[in-house]
């Protein structure tokens, strides 16, 4: 047995997209032991979101990029509840379009960053291209690429054409094949299944304990989707959580691949049931009261509390971002492994900063 070395890992690596800290004590090139620096790039999000209850929704969306989308109508949905509102239920279609829309472009982002841990920069490269075909629709839809800023509390702000409904279809069929061929890829590659299975093990019950959601509680045996609550217009589509049960990188990057696949599902499901009809309720008056709001945001629960006293500025919103809950349980995952594996296993959890250190 080697004398223990403690190194830094991150902030600044290869492997990271993002200002990640951990601590590793290592024996020769096995970690030992594994120390989280959060808060390491704390940017005090929550204070600058109890403002004007209008600009907070702005400032919401900005939590993070890649999820945009969901912190808005987690926010929007707080505010609704607080009014007493049904959004309309063409609304509600095209929240959910753009949700799963969304949630393709994280999970494509997360599985190139994975294929690039091991050193895959080939499939790197396709899964971002594939991701630019979802970019680029977003783009035609919204005008903008990365925060979308179609919502209003009370529905959308911004609706979708005819012809945008047919070039959602268009770039939905396009999309498939090639999603399939990255599949085959991901699931059958030597190279890729060696560096990831057995990888970065979270047990079932490590992942309850741990508090973890979404595709990293799913890929350790949990089936909990908050979709399945029927917020926005998931109760009107068929769907079932992906799951499964080995709870390493490989199970975690399958459940993305899998979602990536079933997103398509939803989002041709719900194009045939948009029907003509407003997009959106305009609220009167200062929101008076408390409401918790959660969405199945691409990395899990995404949780808001609101409490409003009937002025312009809201007294308290309180939220829990999905990588805070998945990022911690990295310390129950990298004691054991090899150093060589700490950046694949780190990946796999799909960490966001701008989520954790708010």
């Amino acid at each position: 047995m080697g004398r223990a070395t403690t190194i830094p890992f991150g902030p600044q690596h290869a492997a990271f997209l993002e200002p990640l800290n951990v601590t590793l004590t290592l024996e020769e090139e096995k970690v030992v032991g594994a120390v989280l620096n959060q808060g390491y790039n704390h940017r005090g999000m929550e204070h600058a979101l109890s403002l004007d209850y209008r600009k907070s929704q702005y400032i919401s969306e900005r939590v993070c990029g890649i999820c945009s989308f969901h912190h808005s109508t987690a926010y929007c949905q707080g505010l609704e509840s607080i009014y007493g509102i049904d959004v309309p239920e063409r609304g509600r279609l095209i929240r959910t379009i753009m949700m799963e829309c969304q949630r393709l472009t994280s999970h494509l982002l997360a599985l190139g960053h994975i294929a690039e841990s091991v050193g895959y920069e080939n499939l790197f490269m396709q899964c971002f291209r594939e991701r630019e075909l979802v970019m680029t629709l977003v783009n035609r839809i919204s005008g903008n690429r990365v925060h979308y800023s179609m919502n209003v509390a009370g529905g959308v702000k911004r609706d979708i054409s005819p012809e945008g409904l047919k070039d959602i279809q268009a770039t939905m069929s396009r999309l498939r094949p090639r999603l399939r061929e990255l599949h085959r890829v991901f699931s059958r590659d030597r190279t890729l299944s060696k560096r990831t299975k057995g990888i970065g093990v979270l047990s079932n019950q490590a992942a309850r304990e741990w508090g973890n959601v979404g595709p990293v509680s799913r890929a350790s045996g949990i089936p909990r989707d908050i979709r399945q609550d029927g917020f926005a217009a998931y109760s009107m589509v068929k769907f079932s959580p992906i799951v499964r049960e080995e709870g390493d990188c490989y199970a975690r990057m399958m459940v993305r691949m899998d979602e990536c696949l079933q997103s398509m599902d939803i989002i041709e499901q719900c194009l045939p049931l948009i029907k003509d009809g407003p997009v959106a309720i305009q609220m009167k008056g200062h929101p008076k009261g408390e409401a918790y709001s959660r969405v199945e945001a691409p990395r899990g629960e995404l949780v808001y509390f609101i409490r409003a006293n009937g002025k312009t500025a809201l007294e308290r919103i309180k939220l829990r971002t999905p990588a805070l809950m998945n990022v911690a349980s990295l310390l129950a995952m990298l004691p054991g492994c090899q150093l060589a594996d700490v950046p694949t296993i780190t990946v796999s959890v799909d960490p966001c900063i701008c989520c954790t250190d708010r």
